[in-house]
């Protein structure tokens, strides 16, 4: 053996099966067909090696219902396409232009919308307003010009009393209320809402601060009565007529 022979790989040896048992053959050079072909049979029967691609599993087909509402939809939103389609066709084909003008299509989808579920909530057609946060002091410096008329409000405490002088005192203390609402309407229509409580309104902002804190000492009381089934005394009758006393006092309006 010369000093290179250690470095050749020996010969494969193919194991067949003949006669009923195993013998060893030099390599595939000295294998019959047959003694070939029973070893393929030996290696596709061991299932050592994958001689087939199997494929992946499919996804399951989705539920019938699912398979209809996309259909819906996509015969419900083909109208809209249709008219995208037909306004993308009048734009000019610069890329960029169309991004801007996309956008401000976006927007006044975006405008109409919030009109429509303003005008839903409120009862109302109106533009959006963006209002924004006043200061204290400007809310202050209106308080002055910020009263109700006195001739309705003496009218409405001369109502009040008559109910509280037999003894209906919650029906006073509500009658106060009422009266204090449909002030603020009068006054500040952006503030009052056909959604909003009473609650709600002594929380608004564009109430001064000091009509702010009478209105939620009676609408507290109202409250009270109402829901927490608590019963209006003459004490508290007194309270909430002298705090709708001040809430019509003129010039009465400072923090």
């Amino acid at each position: 053996m010369s000093s290179f022979e250690w470095l050749a790989p020996a010969p494969p040896a193919a194991r067949v099966a003949r006669d009923g048992g195993w013998a060893s053959m030099a390599g595939p050079a000295h294998m019959s067909d047959d003694q070939l072909a029973a070893a393929h049979r030996v290696l596709l029967a061991g299932g050592d090696v994958q001689f087939d691609m199997t494929p992946a599993p499919g996804r399951p087909p989705p539920p019938a219902w699912l398979r209809a509402l996309g259909e819906w939809l996509e015969w419900a939103l083909a109208p809209v396409g249709r008219f995208l389609r037909w306004i993308g066709g009048f734009m000019p084909d610069a890329p960029y232009a169309r991004i801007v003008l996309w956008a401000m299509i976006a927007a006044l989808a975006l405008l109409i919308l919030g009109i429509v579920i303003d005008r839903v909530r409120h009862g109302v057609w109106r533009l959006p307003r963006w209002r924004r946060r006043r200061s204290a002091a400007a809310v202050d410096a209106a308080e002055e010009d910020w009263t109700p008329d006195a001739a309705p409000a003496r009218a409405w405490l001369d109502e009040a009393d008559a109910l509280a002088a037999q003894g209906r005192y919650a029906q006073a203390v509500h009658h106060l209320l009422l009266r204090s609402v449909e002030d603020l309407a009068r006054r500040r229509p952006h503030v009052v809402r056909p959604a909003l409580t009473s609650r709600d309104l002594a929380r608004a902002e564009g109430i001064p601060s000091a009509p702010r804190r009478l209105f939620t000492e009676i609408a507290s009381a109202v409250e009270r009565s109402l829901f927490g089934g608590r019963p209006i005394d003459a004490d508290e009758w007194g309270r909430c007529r002298h705090a709708y006393a001040d809430f019509a006092r003129t010039r009465n309006w400072a923090s």
